[in-house]
């Protein structure tokens, strides 16, 4: 007998993406756009800093 290959039960098909791959654009960039692009250098650079 073969047996089911369960890993596609176990699969979370609400996983959404973490934003790096999706394209941004400077020039349709609003304000809240802008300062979550700050926010998230900031983040990067405290992360660099503990490393």
């Amino acid at each position: 007998m073969k047996k089911k290959n369960n890993s596609n039960n176990k699969f979370n098909k609400n996983i959404t993406p973490d934003g790096l791959d999706v394209e941004y654009s400077a020039e349709l960039a609003d304000h809240e756009d802008i300062e979550a692009q700050e926010r998230s250098a900031q983040a990067d650079a405290r992360v660099k800093k503990k490393l």
